[in-house]
């Protein structure tokens, strides 16, 4: 079988699912619609891989650019003559098969897509329902993004739902991991480590999760708790004053993008994983951070509660609340005896659902109703 992947920028998760296919034995090439400004994933692509050259994946994206770009999209599509294309976003890569006509497509969303792209404008919804109905099946990763497709128009029963899941060979406990921040406070008791992986943008909270650990930190002896603020993004500037201003700065660590080798480290040093996200599907960030038996602190919205079992694996906060995210981490720190038992269980939980190994094979029922034929060739393949 041949499968086209096309995606929008070269990221953690592409970097996954190429892999994964990688060691099907079908036949692979990768299409890249843009290139960002900062780097999205730094290890190479697989040697199976086929990456093609075209108009797109050297600059960012825009849709000014669609024209030029879905005709030379049919060009790709002629020459590679696939069996099958997975794309995703919805409103971008799919979008562009969709319009180029192509009809085994199988849309990926990405969670954001759906959950919030697609009801910001009349036109994003008429883009989301257009590629939508033009899609052979959809690919989610929770129960959220399969709702919000089925309301844009996609059949219920051509939608396959997944955790996309994380390596828990890589992410995994380990024993007596050094603090990031200095092992004690003066009075000699530990600080409560606090770690925050998400990009430095609006969508993922990031503000809410400064204020809120500003606040909490206030209102503890100093150094009582700290917090690591992983990636980047264009609220640097923002969060960093939020910070001087409540003098809580030197509190707070920030070591900057983390490659995948490095990042287990950084979960196993933390007492808790935090997000603050206002959107998501199933988060990669939550998975890694329970396979390596980290607590963790979420906003209350749909695709965390798929998750987490209040007080079972860590608490969640009220969504966009900075004085809920305050009492949360209060309330951990009160409650600190209670971390080891909710690490064991943040473990077994990603056992028992995350595990990426069992859950990509997943893909391939949706590669089934676009393709038929495809099923017998994985089989042979596998």
């Amino acid at each position: 079988m041949k499968i086209l992947y096309f995606t929008r920028d070269y990221t953690t998760h592409d970097h996954r699912f190429l892999s994964a296919l990688a060691q099907t034995g079908h036949s692979v090439a990768y299409l890249r619609l843009e290139r960002r400004g900062h780097v999205q994933e730094d290890r190479a692509l697989p040697p199976q891989i086929q990456q093609i050259a075209w108009k797109g994946g050297q600059q960012p994206f825009t849709y000014a650019k669609m024209l030029p770009l879905l005709l030379d999209l049919k060009r790709v599509i002629r020459e590679v003559q696939p069996d099958v294309i997975q794309a995703g976003p919805i409103q971008t890569a799919a979008l562009l098969v969709a319009l180029a006509g192509y009809r085994r497509l199988v849309s990926m969303s990405w969670g954001y897509d759906l959950m919030h792209d697609a009801s910001q404008s009349r036109v994003f919804a008429w883009m989301t329902r257009f590629t939508l109905g033009r899609s052979a099946a959809l690919v989610g990763d929770c129960e959220p993004v399969r709702q919000r497709a089925v309301a844009y128009g996609m059949p219920a029963e051509r939608i396959v739902t997944f955790p996309w899941g994380v390596d828990l060979r890589h992410f995994s406990p380990a024993e007596n991991a050094a603090p990031f921040g200095g092992a004690q406070t003066g009075d000699g008791t530990v600080p409560l480590r606090l770690l925050s992986t998400r990009n430095w943008e609006p969508i993922y909270g990031v503000d809410v999760l400064a204020r809120g650990f500003a606040r909490a930190a206030q209102q503890l002896e100093p150094g009582k708790v700290q917090l690591v603020m992983l990636a980047n993004g264009s609220l640097a500037a923002a969060l960093r004053q939020v910070f001087a201003n409540a003098k809580v700065s030197e509190q707070v660590f920030f070591p900057g993008q983390i490659n995948q080798n490095e990042l287990p480290r950084y979960y196993r040093q933390a007492d808790l994983y935090l997000s603050a996200s206002r959107t998501d599907g199933t988060s990669i960030s939550l998975l890694e951070a329970l396979a390596c038996g980290t607590p963790v602190l979420l906003s209350d919205i749909p695709g965390n509660r798929e998750w987490l079992e209040e007080g079972v694996q860590g608490w969640y906060f009220k969504d966009g609340d900075a004085e809920s995210l305050a009492r949360a981490i209060l309330t951990a720190q009160e409650q600190r005896a209670r971390l080891p038992d909710m690490a064991r269980a943040a473990r077994r939980l990603a056992e028992q659902r995350a595990d990426w190994d069992k859950n990509f094979q997943m893909l391939f029922t949706a590669y089934r109703w676009a393709y038929p034929a495809g099923l017998k060739e994985h089989r042979d393949a596998v």
